[in-house]
């Protein structure tokens, strides 16, 4: 019975770090030196813990489609504000104003989201470190 509760203890632990590994601090993955605008259609709508993504497909300098993942809030977050899967329907055609990943792929963090017929989306406090509002 010992043997187990240590067990446990250990694999909970191990979670723990796993889980405050994963959530980011925006600096760490993001360059607000890198500001990207992308417009482009919506082909998957991930509300997962601890941040959701937004895949658009854009397409790129080469005319070639390119599929971007945009980072969100939190699903809970997002949820109280009216954000479903169902609100952001896939073919969905999105602005986005944000700032890329540090490693250059073409993951960014969503600041200011719209629908290309003007309404906003709300998809987290998506302002970068400095602005006002809340934090990514």
């Amino acid at each position: 019975m010992r043997f187990a509760k240590l067990v446990f203890h250990a694999v909970g632990g191990i979670l723990a770090a796993t889980a405050v590994h994963a959530h980011h601090a925006f600096s760490t993955e993001f360059d607000v030196e890198r500001p990207v605008e992308l417009e482009g259609k919506v082909t998957k709508v991930e509300l997962i813990n601890p941040h959701s993504w937004i895949h658009v497909e854009v397409i790129g300098d080469d005319g070639e489609p390119v599929v971007w993942m945009i980072e969100g809030g939190s699903p809970n977050a997002l949820v109280r504000r009216g954000v479903t899967k169902q609100s952001i329907p896939v073919g969905s055609e999105l602005v986005i104003r944000g700032y890329q990943a540090r490693d250059g792929s073409h993951r960014a963090v969503g600041r200011d989201l719209a629908f290309a017929d003007g309404r906003e989306l709300f998809f987290q406090g998506t302002q970068a470190p400095g602005q006002s509002g809340e934090s990514p």
